[in-house]
């Protein structure tokens, strides 16, 4: 007999580590012909990381984002940088490269004000162009005035920052402690069908709303939306690393021993971005990709209960665990799996 129920799960999420302590730095430098480099450690993994570093980059300093090339080569030759962890790229390198652009735009409103014989106070950036406010004839593009701070004025426009939350102190006599840089919060309803018989779950349906702080790049996020789903789904009803845990016999070694879910598996996705500013995120972003995996599998396992009256408190819900736990029920136990 084939059942459906509806489970919803809750949760929130750190940005950064807890405690805090986890620093990241960010060079910025103008090249004589307006083009800005952005340097920093953290590593791209196919996250969009350095597509929003450059996004912020280019909305701080006021040129376009197609001037930008944002390079992270070696540990080396590049800032610090904790580590790509933690939801806390985007974050904490955000902070760094706003305070390096920073620094860098006051070079650069010096050298302008020069060049249009105006206080540094009374211009503004505009798409890749300084100009006095309230004379818009008055202006010269950002390339102009690179070229003419080396050439003409011996100036050097670069910029670097660091952001760190400081390490947080427990208080003795509550326990309070000033945990993270920034909370996020989410929410998942998942419906599915299970089959009494087989004690096959299918999962028909996941819909998240997730807090994010900030959108700095919406298609990213709804990217990190679908592929924290998919690991959220492949761990609660597949994914088995130890399958006869605690021992290691038929353990997976590789990836083709490991089951996972694929594109054909998922199923329709509803996705909601929530955005209520974190006062010290950059523009207002928090933390995103880590928290859209963690709520799915106890979503999951609510709407099984919905459906057949059993808890599953064993990831992967697989079909044996499943009717092991209905089997259970039905002679009088506590039906759990």
């Amino acid at each position: 007999m084939l059942k459906k129920g509806r489970g919803l799960a809750c949760l929130e999420y750190p940005t950064g580590m807890y405690g805090g302590g986890d620093p990241s730095q960010a060079y910025v430098k103008l090249k004589p012909d307006g083009t800005l480099d952005v340097m920093i450690g953290t590593v791209e993994l196919g996250e969009g990381a350095k597509t929003v570093m450059a996004q912020m980059a280019a909305e701080s300093l006021g040129v376009p984002y197609e001037t930008v090339t944002v390079s992270n080569f070696d540990t080396d030759t590049s800032p610090l940088d904790t580590g790509t962890f933690a939801s806390r790229a985007t974050f904490m390198n955000g902070n760094a490269i706003r305070k390096a652009a920073g620094e860098a735009r006051k070079l650069l409103l010096d050298v302008a004000g020069k060049e249009l014989e105006a206080s540094p106070e009374d211009l503004e950036i505009r798409a890749g162009v300084v100009q006095v406010k309230g004379a818009p004839d008055r202006k010269k593009t950002v390339s102009e005035l690179a070229a003419a701070a080396i050439y003409a004025h011996n100036t050097f426009i670069a910029g670097s920052g660091a952001f760190m939350k400081p390490a947080a102190t427990i208080d003795e006599e509550t326990g309070a402690i000033d945990a993270s840089a920034a909370i996020a919060w989410g929410t998942v309803v998942a419906d599915v069908e299970v089959d009494t018989e087989t004690g096959i779950v299918r999962v028909e349906r996941i819909i998240g709303a997730y807090d994010v702080g900030q959108a700095i790049n919406p298609a990213l996020v709804d990217g990190q939306i679908v592929g924290g789903s998919m690991m959220g789904l492949s761990s609660a009803i597949i994914e088995n690393l130890y399958p006869r845990y605690p021992t290691t016999e038929h353990q997976a070694r590789n990836f083709d021993q490991l089951q996972l879910v694929t594109a054909a598996d998922m199923p329709e996705l509803i996705s909601a971005i929530v955005e209520e500013p974190a006062p010290n995120g950059p523009f207002g972003a928090k933390g995103v990709g880590e928290m859209t995996s963690n709520a799915i599998a106890p979503a999951i396992a609510n709407a099984i209960f919905d459906a057949v009256g059993v808890w599953m408190n064993e990831l992967p819900f697989t079909p044996e665990r499943v009717l092991r736990a209905i089997e259970e029920r039905e002679q009088g136990g506590n039906g759990q799996g």
